[in-house]
């Protein structure tokens, strides 16, 4: 099998159901969700083997996912097959964020992202995920979407966020408080 086809070299690549623009805003919402998935990959190079064995394995679990995000972006419409993206795999992010949190010190003000080097690329994947979720959102106003893909992507960059503490918190490093802040987060309960 060749790797290169030619047939985009007209600025146009297929979706599932037809041919778009490669600037296309379909194109941009999935290739963005492409773009952090290399992110989270890099990340779990980050992480220790031994220590971080569930978070590298939740990571690998959400590459699928973001994968899914991404293949249910580029389907033109849902008739020709069922979404993969569902609310059973938000409501699962939910309870990983809920049980990470629960490592993690109270925080009372917003941080700086850095640190560890896993730390500080799980920041850059939550800044992606946003990015990735605002292009959802650009698509979503003109074009039909599986909405579940939105929901993840908003709950995905709280995951990445408090994963970020956890990757510092478990390397021994602390959070770095934005020291303009007010304090605007309430204690965990």
């Amino acid at each position: 099998m060749r790797i290169y086809t030619r047939t985009g070299d007209a600025g146009q690549t297929g979706v599932i159901g037809g041919r778009v623009d490669k600037d296309d805003v379909r194109v941009e919402a999935y290739g963005t969700t492409d773009e952090l998935n290399c992110f989270v990959g890099q990340a779990i190079g980050f992480l220790d083997p031994q220590r971080d064995a569930d978070l590298a394995a939740d990571l690998l679990e959400i590459q699928h996912e973001i994968f899914d995000c991404g293949s249910d972006l580029a389907l033109l419409k849902q008739e020709l097959r069922p979404y993969k993206v569902t609310a059973e795999m938000v409501d699962r992010l939910e309870a990983w964020i809920d049980k990470y949190d629960a490592e993690t010190p109270d925080i009372k003000r917003f941080i700086l992202p850095g640190g560890s080097l896993a730390s500080s690329t799980l920041h850059v994947c939550r800044t992606v995920c946003r990015r990735a979720e605002r292009r959802v959102v650009t698509l979503a106003r003109t074009q039909p979407i599986n909405d579940e893909v939105r929901r993840y992507l908003n709950r995905l960059s709280d995951f990445f966020f408090t994963v970020a503490r956890v990757a510092n918190h478990r390397a021994g490093m602390p959070d770095v408080e934005y020291v303009r802040s007010a304090e605007v987060f309430r204690r965990k309960s």
